[in-house]
């Protein structure tokens, strides 16, 4: 089903599965934490989320852009209650993200990751979702180290579409303790 889709919109299937399980790529280079505090409100008219689905998401989201794993996501605001979906919430974030430095202090081994969110990965994305990605523009584009970017939203009120987000990049991520061994020579 999701081959014959692809296929629809014109997207070779190689082309697709390769972007979707891409490795990381390229030289470890030195990274450091900053932290981020970032405020924005969801409202949508296609996709309901309840604050506790869309605080999931969200931290989802960040984590798979390379996002530390102590990120901190609270939606509130939803009229219903955390559990009933809405169309719209205030979303508070606290998180923290690699930035390459020169620096030797609080330092971690990184490598530039190419990513992909869409539709359909990471899995737990999904049609419906482009509100979310164009609301999140700033919060991605202003605090993740991201080179190469495409970010592409075409979200058409109370229409779902098979191709209406993407965002594509390499992102800094943190080496895991192996490689980052492996790389430093070890």
């Amino acid at each position: 089903m999701v081959a014959a889709l692809i296929a629809l919109a014109g997207i070779p299937l190689a082309t697709a599965a390769s972007a979707a399980t891409a490795e990381p790529s390229g030289q470890a280079v030195t990274g450091a934490w900053q932290h981020h505090h970032v405020n924005f409100t969801y409202y949508g008219i296609t996709a309901l989320y309840s604050c506790d689905g869309l605080e999931d998401n969200v931290r989802r989201l960040l984590l798979h852009l390379g996002a530390r794993k102590d990120a901190k996501v609270r939606a509130q605001g939803c009229p219903n209650g955390p559990s009933v979906p809405g169309r719209n919430a205030i979303v508070d974030v606290d998180f923290y993200t690699l930035s390459p430095s020169s620096d030797t202090n609080d330092t971690v081994q990184a490598q530039w990751v190419p990513v992909l969110v869409n539709a359909t990965h990471p899995s737990f994305m999904g049609h419906g979702d482009c509100e979310l990605i164009a609301e999140m523009k700033d919060l991605i584009s202003k605090n993740f180290s991201l080179r190469e970017v495409s970010y592409r939203t075409d979200c058409v009120p109370h229409e779902v579409n098979i191709d209406d987000f993407t965002i594509k990049a390499q992102a800094l991520k943190e080496l895991p303790a192996p490689m980052a061994r492996t790389t430093r020579g070890y």
